[in-house]
């Protein structure tokens, strides 16, 4: 077993939240400049700056899983993440043609750039991707899983778009069993209120927007070996 430093829920400049700087390159320098073992990028409702993301990770010796945040029909936020790019970018297909579409007002809500290989831009969004799908969050699992992926709930603690905060409870058909905290000091007061995650890894990721906001090494997991399939296993206790 090895013990990986992390941040898994990080944000590119094709979330509109996005800073600029928050290109496929500068995340992944960033993350090597900090130490981190494994990073995942993980925008809203999109995977399609992930091949980019990936090719640098590669050159600079950080391991990079593909990831999105999806936005249920309740306005949850789910981070999902996948052992490659073709069942990311598959997952993306699917969930593009379940997103409520509304044209993005960059004046408003930002760009929404999409990178190639050189880490330049080549397109952009015109749909705004933080709005809502019309998955529901109990349906969204086999989804994620028939694509080998992972299903993690964002940010459970937070007030706003978290499985706590929009639902107010852990439905009790859920089979996730790896949650995201953005406090770690409020896990015994969320055990003690909520018994299953009592069974769930927890993480605590950054969500970042920005790059000064990604993950420092702070925070580790053990897994077999520095394959994704085997980080993703390691982060689904039980399964």
């Amino acid at each position: 077993m090895i013990a990986l430093t992390y941040d898994l829920h990080i944000h590119s400049c094709l979330s509109p939240c996005g800073d600029a700087d928050m290109t496929p390159a500068n995340i992944i320098g960033m993350s090597a400049l900090k130490g981190l073992s494994v990073v995942a990028l993980t925008d809203h409702n999109t995977s399609r700056n992930c091949g980019p993301f990936m090719k640098m990770a590669d050159e600079y010796g950080v391991i990079a899983i593909p990831g999105m945040e999806v936005t249920t029909a309740e306005e949850v936020h789910v981070v999902c993440l996948f052992p490659d790019l073709y069942a990311a970018l598959d997952f993306d297909r699917f969930i593009y043609s379940h997103l409520i579409k509304v044209a993005n007002r960059p004046d408003i809500f930002g760009q929404q750039l999409l990178y190639g290989p050189d880490d330049t831009v080549i397109g952009e969004e015109p749909f705004l991707l933080i709005n809502s799908t019309d998955l529901s969050f109990d349906s969204l699992q086999p989804f994620v899983e028939e694509r080998s992926g992972v299903m993690i709930p964002a940010h459970i603690d937070k007030t706003a778009n978290s499985l706590l905060s929009n639902l107010g409870f852990i439905p009790p058909d859920s089979r996730f069993t790896c949650a995201e905290v953005k406090d770690m000091s409020r896990l015994h007061q969320l055990r003690r209120e909520h018994p299953y995650l009592e069974k769930c890894r927890i993480i605590s990721d950054s969500d970042a927007h920005y790059l000064e906001q990604i993950n420092e090494p702070l925070l580790s997991f053990q897994a077999e070996s520095r394959r994704v399939p085997d980080i993703l296993k390691a982060l689904t206790p039980g399964l």
